[in-house]
Formats: structure tokens, C-alpha cells, sequence
């Protein structure tokens, strides 16, 4: 039996403010806790109900397991439906961007992308075709929000996240930067090369305009039909897609 304090504090943590605090954030559902368990990810505890038992692999002893009722699960659960079980997973340090790092292979850049499940897509999406990073705004959603995590499918453990102020970082990149832009390069004639960035816009409003001049190639996925936009996360797919297309399996 979990005590008050055990199921306020797991509470606490469905707010990115207490997430910050403890350093700590939420994963659920026995795939993505198995992906987690296998990464560089430090997991804090786990919470899980008799039904899964037997599901359980097994575990560091340095991670705290409790066993808990359905009723307690569903008090401390982000999802309407919980799966059975949860952990609580130890934030990496944000170092913040390595930018030697970024040589020769493609980034994601994300510029105030706010919906959470639109990012959790893109960071499943970016793990799907093998892309390393993703660089986000200082306004982008929390990757840590439990929107994001579940979305991701237990790609986040695979796939690195920083912020950063993205005119101070743009500035400095030595890289092609591949923005999706309405009147830029049809994406499907595009010499992508075997570096860059590729620089993904806020859901309403696209790119801000001060990260406009410093696009260094205008990317657009031209309409065929008469719908106004296209979803960030579709959009991200499509030039991962593309782009490994052209560049093949080894960039």
C-alpha cells in the first residue's frame, strides 16, 4: 500500500514545476518502461499491479518496485486507462547543445512547437530513421511532459533533447539549415547532402521571423490539394523521409 505522501509526491510530478524540482518525470506501459530500462536512463522506482507481474523483467536492485492496488494506480496515473504499471525515471543533466556533435549527420530543430503529442511524434518519428537530435526553443513543449513521454513510445530514451535560444544557436552553426517554409524548394528536387539542420516551425504561426534569414536553404512540401497546412509531425516525417532517401542509410 502506497502512503498519502508516496501518492502526493507522484502527483506532483503530473506538473512540470515539480518535475524541474525533483528531476524526476513519468513513464507508463510495460514497452516503453522495458526501452527505458535498456538506456542510459536512470529509473528512480517502479509501481505496478498484480495483473502485470508476470510481465516484469527484471530489474537493477537499485530501483524501488511497489507493488499496488488498481485503485492506487489509477491516483497516480497521467492516462485515463492506466496500463498496469509506472515508473518514475531520473532527468538527464541538459548540457546543453554540442554543436560538434551535430557534424555530419541531420538534426531536427524545433521552433516553439507546443503541442505535446505533436512532439512525441517527432522525437518517435526522429528515432524511427535513425536521427540522433533534436534541438528545441526554450519555448517548446517539455519533453518530459507525460503527453510527450507517452507519445514517444520509448523513443525519447533513444533520441537526444536540448534547449536552447535558437537565434543565439543558429548564429553560430556551421551547417545547412533546411527550413520548412510555404515558398521555399520543392522538397522532392532538394540536394540534401550529408549534414544539416532541418528547422520545423510553431504549429500556428510557422517559423519566427528572426530564424527566417538565417535559413540557408527554403524547404517547402508542395500541396496538391486545398487543405491550408500540413501537421508538424506529418511534416517532420516527410523530410526525414526525403532526406534519407537522398542521403541513404550511412548518413
Amino acid at each position: 500500500m502506497l502512503s498519502k505522501s508516496q501518492i502526493s509526491f507522484i502527483k506532483s510530478l503530473h506538473q512540470k514545476k515539480y518535475r524541474k524540482e525533483n528531476g524526476i518525470f513519468i513513464i507508463e506501459g510495460i514497452k516503453s518502461i522495458v526501452e527505458f530500462l535498456g538506456s542510459n536512463y536512470q529509473l528512480h522506482s517502479i509501481y505496478f499491479t498484480s495483473a502485470i507481474s508476470t510481465q516484469l523483467p527484471k530489474f537493477d536492485t537499485n530501483i524501488r518496485l511497489f507493488e499496488v492496488s488498481d485503485e492506487e494506480l489509477r491516483k497516480i496515473s497521467t492516462l485515463q486507462t492506466p496500463q498496469g504499471i509506472l515508473a518514475l525515471v531520473h532527468m538527464p543533466l541538459d548540457s546543453g547543445v554540442d554543436i560538434a556533435s551535430l557534424k555530419n549527420q541531420f538534426s531536427l530543430v524545433l521552433d516553439d512547437v507546443q503541442d505535446p503529442g505533436n512532439f512525441g511524434t517527432i522525437i518517435r518519428t526522429a528515432d524511427w530513421f535513425g536521427i540522433k537530435n533534436i534541438v528545441c526553443s526554450e519555448h517548446t513543449v517539455e519533453a518530459y511532459n507525460p503527453k510527450t513521454v507517452q507519445s514517444t513510445m520509448g523513443s525519447l530514451c533513444r533520441v537526444n533533447v536540448s534547449y536552447t535560444n535558437l537565434a543565439d544557436f543558429l548564429g553560430k552553426v556551421n551547417l545547412p539549415i533546411f527550413g520548412a517554409l510555404l515558398d521555399g524548394n520543392d522538397i522532392y528536387q532538394a540536394n540534401w547532402g550529408q549534414e544539416g539542420l532541418i528547422l520545423l516551425g510553431n504549429e500556428g504561426h510557422g517559423i519566427a521571423k528572426n530564424l527566417i534569414g538565417k535559413i540557408t536553404v527554403p524547404i517547402t512540401i508542395p500541396r496538391f490539394g486545398m487543405a491550408e497546412s500540413l501537421n508538424v509531425a506529418v511534416s517532420a516525417a516527410i523530410f526525414c523521409s526525403e532526406l534519407k532517401r537522398f542521403s541513404g542509410p550511412t548518413s
